[in-house]
């Protein structure tokens, strides 16, 4: 086993990320993105006698002016054949090599459940964070099975808006779209006094890409001449991933988010996408969001957590 943190092919990358359902922060173009914003990221590739068996994207900073820290957020991405001993090996290599100054700290969130993560793969490192929990939507089963995987209320709703003889729902990889819907979530975040990722990631995501298509999907909701909600979700290979959602009062009353998922899981199975990542649960502090993604039919899975 080797590492190469000079690895220069995004093509290679890609290709790799595709074949192995790799996280939207274990994309090519999500590395890029951020370092056209001012971050700095590593990329590391494991070689076995040749053969790439895996990768890892490093989000990098500093603390205090001199001590750095890289972040390995649900990665690396694997190949299915390499055992739990070799990644461990790959680990402390990961630790020994990491090209950043010698105070430094690595960070590792495997994009793997307690379950799926074998102990001995992971020895030497301790958990220092709990796992995140997403939902999945399996999108290479038929559209009357995901439709029948529907909680009931949550089926009747889709049902109910979709009747609605005033309201048209759409699905378009729309440059406009998405700046539109970038400045709701602009204003929300102001409103409602949270972060995220700075709202110009998405356009330097979707410049990374190879065409608009392959990057993301605006799905919107239109009552008359008014546009009442809207959803963004970005592409990267086999999966999408939720990334932001706005709604105003017209479009709650409505459910029209119901309609706007909806469309999206029968626009992305189109293109080949096989999963859909809804994003964070959490039924402490957002039961509404969790009800509304897991009604969907999500499968919840918790991640293992962060290991330093």
């Amino acid at each position: 086993m080797n590492i190469d943190w000079k690895f220069a092919s995004p093509e290679i990358w890609a290709q790799f990320h595709h074949e192995h359902r790799g996280s939207l922060q274990q994309s090519w173009a999500y590395g890029e993105a951020l370092t056209s914003l001012g971050i700095r990221v590593e990329r590391a590739v494991f070689w076995d006698e040749g053969r790439l068996v895996g990768m890892a994207q490093f989000m990098c900073r500093r603390f205090l002016g001199y001590v750095s820290m890289a972040s390995c957020t649900r990665g690396p991405v694997w190949h299915p054949d390499v055992t739990p001993v070799q990644r461990a090996q790959i680990y402390q290599l990961l630790k020994r090599s990491l090209p950043l100054a010698p105070l430094r700290v690595m960070l590792i969130s495997p994009d793997e459940t307690a379950a799926q993560l074998a102990p001995e793969a992971l020895k030497g490192f301790s958990r220092v964070m709990t796992g995140y929990a997403t939902a999945y939507l399996d999108l290479s089963l038929p559209l009357e099975v995901l439709k029948s995987n529907l909680d009931g209320k949550w089926r009747n709703r889709l049902n109910k808006v979709l009747t609605h003889d005033k309201l048209q729902v759409h699905a378009l990889p729309s440059l406009k779209r998405s700046n539109w819907l970038l400045g709701k979530e602009a204003d929300q975040r102001e409103a409602r006094r949270f972060h995220g990722l700075p709202t110009d990631f998405v356009p330097a995501y979707i410049e990374q890409c190879t065409s608009p298509q392959q990057a993301f999907v605006v799905v919107y909701a239109e009552l008359g001449k008014e546009t009442v909600a809207g959803m963004l979700f970005l592409i990267h290979g086999q999966v999408a991933s939720y990334h932001m959602g706005w709604a105003d009062d017209q479009g709650r009353a409505l459910n029209a988010h119901n309609a706007l998922l909806w469309k999206a899981m029968a626009y992305l199975k189109a293109q080949g996408v096989s999963r859909l990542d809804l994003g964070g649960v959490n039924t402490h502090d957002l039961p509404g969001i969790s009800r509304f993604k897991l009604g969907a039919g999500g499968h919840v899975v918790t991640l293992a957590g962060t290991f330093f």
